[in-house]
């Protein structure tokens, strides 16, 4: 099959043959990719960022966001078929460890996450594990959910943790609502809070983009967006930032931008968290990490986008651009999400 392949870090992947996985166990699940987004983790993989963390193994396939049909089952799993359209959770858990049990896979202790630390999706086929798969309405097309298994999952994740703070009259600014986190983290916003959804970007058509989604208030990111967002809110900041940059003076303007006691969710990365521990403490700032999200997170997620709530934005590429597609994410070209399309299907 053909497939992504990362050789060397500081260099960018390449499209060749590989041998298609295999059933190996009793809860394998293989599917047949019907769409694989892109994140900008795939870049940062490939810079290296995730060279100590992740410990793989050169050159593996790439591809973390993944929909498709199963291909095919381990004698153990009941729940899906052979032709079914699903989605794949990012994480292969197992289901034992105390992590699963109380429900948080993504932080399962023995688990694999396929693009990560094993093979990906950037590819014809990819194996995961039978917790991982949703079974989707057939209708459903692969390319146009793919993306939510992870940039989607990720932002609801961090919607849902804001949830308790953004009662009615409360302001949620999200920074950075044109990429494929942003986007999605707007849309969540507005179906499970009752908040004003102020959205920073330095792009017009990330904004654009933001408003389409349902923001409430677009704020260019131009020098004076800190004191707009005051403006905004009477003064006081806001409850609540949602950070999908985490560099380039993200951080600081989105602290600057919180009340007392505000919560600040860190999901882009790439910079640092540089709080004197007094600031925090006399202003009661909170900072929450966010990985993901767990099976039921995707679940409640596809439910909003069967309704109609919540909807990607994309565009398409063969696997054959994946360079392409990279650039196109690396210079700011890309809102939304690239999803990658293997000609097979």
């Amino acid at each position: 099959m053909k497939a992504v392949r990362l050789h060397a870090y500081g260099q960018r992947p390449k499209v060749e043959e590989v041998a298609e996985p295999k059933i190996t166990k009793p809860h394998d699940v293989i599917v047949r990719i019907g769409g694989a987004g892109l994140c900008r983790t795939d870049l940062h993989i490939v810079e290296g960022q995730w060279k100590d963390k992740s410990h793989v193994k050169l050159p593996y396939t790439l591809g973390h966001e993944n929909a498709g049909w199963v291909h095919a089952i381990g004698s153990a799993v009941e729940h899906v078929a052979v032709g079914d359209t699903v989605i794949v959770h990012p994480l292969i858990s197992c289901g034992f460890c105390r992590h699963c049990r109380a429900g948080d896979d993504m932080h399962c202790s023995h688990g694999a996450f396929p693009g990560i630390d094993v093979d990906g999706g950037f590819a014809e086929f990819l194996k995961t594990g039978a917790r991982a798969v949703v079974k989707l309405n057939p209708k459903t097309r692969p390319q146009d959910v793919a993306a939510l298994a992870d940039a989607g999952l990720t932002a609801y994740h961090a919607v849902k943790k804001a949830i308790p703070l953004l009662y009615p009259g409360t302001h949620a600014v999200v920074i950075g609502g044109g990429g494929g986190l942003g986007h999605i983290g707007i849309q969540s916003l507005k179906a499970l809070t009752a908040a004003d959804v102020i959205v920073v970007d330095r792009s017009e058509a990330a904004l654009d983009l933001a408003k389409k989604c349902g923001a409430d208030h677009i704020v260019p990111a131009n020098g004076g967006q800190v004191a707009k967002v005051k403006e905004i809110t009477a003064g006081a900041g806001c409850e609540t930032v949602i950070d999908f940059v985490g560099e380039g003076g993200a951080i600081g303007d989105g602290i600057a931008m919180l009340r007392r006691a505000g919560t600040y969710y860190v999901i882009g990365y790439g910079g640092m968290v540089n709080v004197p521990a007094i600031d925090m403490i006399s202003q009661e700032i909170n900072f929450v990490g966010n990985l993901v999200g767990t099976y039921n997170d995707l679940d409640e997620l596809m439910t909003l986008t069967a309704q109609g709530r919540v909807a990607l934005e994309t565009r398409i590429y063969p696997l054959d651009a994946v360079n392409d597609a990279m650039d196109d994410l690396d210079h700011g070209k890309l809102h939304g999400r690239g999803i990658f399309v293997p000609a097979a299907t």
